[in-house]
């Protein structure tokens, strides 16, 4: 059933503010995709904070003049799928990029950092890892000197306990046979001495 004039307008100025609150944007060609996958698709925009809208291309491109970009919709072959992202400005590409790897879906397009992006540049950013993941890396650069740090620290407490608890037990040794020797040798002298007497 068409939508009515009013139904347009308002998903229009729906697609008006995602352009502008968005930090990036990609298209993507769903044509071909089987209900299941289509399902797997939208759980995964939902699970990674990006909004997945399926609009006609000239609700597109009116939203997007609106938003400020200039952008033909109509040059996308097939069915057109909008992913925008919010939060990660890598999480749309990088996950319809999954996507493209079972399924028919393409990546044609998109808007990244307030300019219009060709195919090959969203290709690109789909093979970058994600936000989380870079947080990931970053973390292992900055723990990684430190940990050997730490690690080199316990190594030197362990010898140094190590050679510490040698020379006690050499020179405790040595110091506590002779004094119990000694004194029992000594003792024993004087009694004797005492008893002879």
């Amino acid at each position: 059933m068409p939508k009515t004039r009013q139904q347009k307008e308002e998903a229009v100025q729906v697609l008006t503010k995602l352009f502008k609150d968005s930090s990036s944007v990609v298209f993507a060609n769903y044509q071909g995709l089987t209900v299941p996958q289509v399902n797997e698709l939208r759980d995964k925009m939902y699970e990674g904070n990006v909004t997945y809208v399926v609009a006609k291309k000239t609700l597109v491109n009116r939203a997007a003049k609106e938003a400020g970009y200039d952008i033909n919709a109509k040059q996308f072959p097939g069915m057109l799928g909008i992913a925008f992202g919010m939060d990660d400005e890598i999480a749309p590409a990088k996950l319809l990029g999954e996507m493209t790897k079972n399924t028919s879906l393409t990546l044609e397009g998109g808007l990244f950092n307030g300019a219009v992006v060709t195919q090959d540049y969203v290709v690109k950013l789909s093979k970058l890892p994600g936000r989380t993941q870079l947080y990931g890396m970053f973390l292992n650069v900055i723990n990684g000197p430190i940990s050997g740090f730490v690690r080199a620290l316990d190594a030197i407490r362990v010898k140094k306990e190590e050679s510490e608890g040698s020379s006690a037990s050499v020179v405790e040794a040595p110091l506590e046979v002779p004094v119990a020797e000694n004194s029992n040798a000594e003792a024993s002298d004087t009694t004797e001495e005492s008893s002879k007497e």
